[in-house]
């Protein structure tokens, strides 16, 4: 049973650093069933890999598995110590346990930093084949390679196992690639080794609570994972409380900026210079990301030129909100067809954005932390790939204009961050540099002669 996690990321060697693992020394420890190991077959400054290896007692755990079981050789002729399943995950929690935790002592810079990571897992088996390989991993911004392991390779009429050669590479940080490790890996399998009790939903929250809430696959997630359906219920009704508390949060929040910026009305400029951005654009198919309560859709839905819209927004109760705003149960059918209001997060790839004429993105980005812009920005321009992006973010330069904001402080409590507009466009520079896209800057609201206007627009056209 094998895994291994490469870093490509120079100094790559920073992974035995994350790892808490000496890349001069071979770590073991016992996990009940056998004895796990980690080292690093490679360890230079551009490419280090961790492998770790478990060897299973086979004897010991099928002597383990009989009690109080009737007799039969299934204890002992499985492919429990060969496959990577629940057995594997037990092991990297004991191995990277502070890994998991999100502590380095001794380079804490490094814990939030995210690196280009390779996982390769020789031999996985997943229930449902490829496609939910894909379903699981492609949504959180990896790539995907499966090659199906043949039945027997010397009767290939018999075709292919149920197993699958896996390797799945993106940009992550080290904790977080684990968390999707340990989760996933008994979803793909659908079994575990040892008795499921109730502690099993804390696991899952714990481990996966921030990104399984927002996954397209919760409710898979939570069913394969928790195995019983009133702990998957359970598991599924505590993400749906953790995400109102947000909510309410965010709502505190949002009041908040919208006071400060209430003098100007700019809510109502940007959401009107969006709209004509999108009428200058030609309309056509539209998806806006990070959609909200549906102001910007109630604009875009009575556009002739607009012929759909497709509201995207992690908060479920922002989308309620914005349907009793659009009163899409109301519409004739012919008009509920032009709209669609889903759950979903930017940071994942994602089937249902992609082939739009236009995305909007109206004040989004400096709600994600900023080590998280390469993925968003590969999820928007590199998979989507919309014919043009319409995109609106602060400008921090004009928050000295704000009476009741102190120069330093941000206009709302859930922003990682607000550009100047040098920022802004270097960002936007990368962007079109890596992806292929045109740009053009402009201001929304008064124009002041040293700070420029309060909100920044960027039109990318492919």
């Amino acid at each position: 049973m094998l895994v291994s996690l490469t870093s490509t990321t120079p100094d790559a060697r920073d992974l035995g650093f994350l790892l808490h693992k000496h890349p001069d020394r071979v770590r073991s420890v016992d996990v009940g069933f056998g004895q796990a190991h980690v080292f690093y077959p490679e360890a230079t400054q551009h490419r280090c890999t961790a492998t770790v290896f478990v060897e299973v007692d086979p004897v010991g755990l099928a002597r383990s598995q009989r009690r109080n079981r009737p007799g039969g050789l299934e204890p002992y002729v499985n492919d429990r110590p060969y496959v990577a399943s629940s057995m594997l995950s037990v092991a990297l929690a004991r191995l990277f346990r502070t890994a998991m935790s999100g502590k380095c002592d001794a380079r804490p810079e490094l814990v939030e930093l995210s690196l280009d990571l390779e996982v390769e897992l020789p031999v996985v088996p997943v229930r449902g084949g490829s496609e939910v390989l894909r379903r699981l991993f492609e949504p959180l911004g990896y790539d995907v390679e499966a090659q199906p392991i043949a039945l027997d390779t010397h009767f290939r009429p018999w075709g292919d196992s149920p197993y699958f050669g896996v390797r799945v590479s993106g940009r992550h940080t080290v904790r977080r690639a684990l968390e999707h490790l340990y989760v996933l890996l008994p979803v793909l399998d659908d079994r575990k080794h040892y008795w499921i009790g109730q502690d099993e939903i804390d696991k899952l929250l714990r481990r996966g609570g921030d990104w399984v809430k927002s996954h397209p696959e919760t409710q898979m997630i939570s069913r394969r994972y928790l195995r019983f359906g009133g702990y998957a219920r359970e598991a599924l009704s505590r993400l749906a409380d953790a995400g109102e508390d947000c909510d309410a949060v965010a709502e505190r929040q949002e009041g908040h900026e919208q006071a400060i910026e209430r003098p100007l009305k700019l809510s109502e400029q940007r959401l009107e210079a969006v709209a004509d951005a999108v009428r200058g654009l030609g309309g056509g198919r539209v998806v806006d990301l990070g959609c909200g309560e549906g102001r910007l859709l109630e604009r875009l839905v009575a556009e002739p030129a607009v012929t759909e819209v497709l509201g995207i927004d992690v908060s479920i109760a922002a989308l309620q909100r914005a349907q009793r705003r659009l009163s899409v149960d109301e519409l004739s059918e012919r008009r509920r067809e032009r709209i669609s209001l889903q759950q979903g997060a930017l940071t994942y790839t994602d089937p249902r954005v992609c082939g739009f004429d236009i995305a909007t993105m109206v004040e989004v980005i400096e709600h994600v932390d900023i080590e998280r812009l390469d993925v968003l920005a590969e999820v928007v321009f590199g998979h989507a790939v919309p014919g043009a992006v319409v995109l609106t973010t602060p400008n921090r330069e004009y928050n000295t204009k704000f009476e009741h904001l102190s120069p330093a402080g941000l206009r709302h409590g859930d922003h990682r961050f607000e550009w100047t507009r040098s920022e802004f466009a270097a960002w936007a520079h990368s962007v079109s540099d890596r992806f292929g896209y045109s740009f053009e800057i402009d201001g929304i609201g008064p124009q002041d002669p040293d700070c420029g206007s309060p909100t920044q627009m960027a039109i990318f056209r492919r």
